[in-house]
C-alpha cells in the first residue's frame, strides 16, 4: 500500500480510532475491499494515510446501505486503476443512483404502508365509538 509522510498506524490503534473491531478490519481485507496491508516484523498489520482514507470511505459507504458485492466492484476498479480515484467516480455515481432511487421506493412503500395503518385506526376506532363492542369483527 502507498504510503505517505506520517507514521504507519497499526489495526489495533485503527479500529479504536473509528469505533470499528479489528475483526471488521480483517473482514475487509478478506473480501478484498482493503487491499493487502503492510507488516511490521512480518506480524502486526500497519496502515497508510491512504489506507485510513480508503477504510473510512468503505465504512461510509456502509453508512449509506451500499452493498457489499458493489464496494467490492468499486475496490477492484480502484486498484485495477492504480488507485486513481477518478477511474471509479463514474461506477460511484451509478451505483449511489441505484441507491437513491431504491431508498425512494422504499419511502414510498413505507408511506403508503403508514396511510393504511392509520386508516385502519381511524376505521377501529370509529367502529368502537359507534358500537361500543370490542368483541365484534373488525374488517
Amino acid at each position: 500500500m502507498a504510503k505517505t509522510g506520517h507514521k504507519p498506524i497499526q489495526i489495533g490503534e485503527l479500529a479504536k480510532s473509528l469505533n470499528i473491531t479489528t475483526r471488521t478490519i480483517r473482514y475487509y481485507e478478506e473480501i478484498g475491499l482493503m487491499g493487502k496491508s503492510d507488516r511490521l516484523g512480518g506480524s502486526t498489520r500497519s496502515y497508510s494515510d491512504d489506507d485510513v482514507l480508503r477504510l473510512k470511505f468503505i465504512l461510509k459507504l456502509k453508512a449509506m446501505g451500499v452493498p457489499l458485492k458493489d464496494m467490492q466492484e468499486l475496490s477492484n476498479l480502484f486498484d485495477i486503476n492504480q488507485k486513481n480515484f477518478n477511474t471509479i467516480t463514474p461506477k460511484l455515481i451509478k451505483i449511489l443512483d441505484t441507491h437513491i432511487a431504491q431508498i425512494d421506493e422504499k419511502m414510498a412503500n413505507l408511506s403508503s404502508l403508514r396511510k393504511d395503518i392509520v386508516n385502519y385506526r381511524v376505521r377501529i376506532t370509529d367502529f368502537l365509538a359507534t358500537n361500543g363492542k370490542p368483541e365484534s369483527k373488525i374488517q
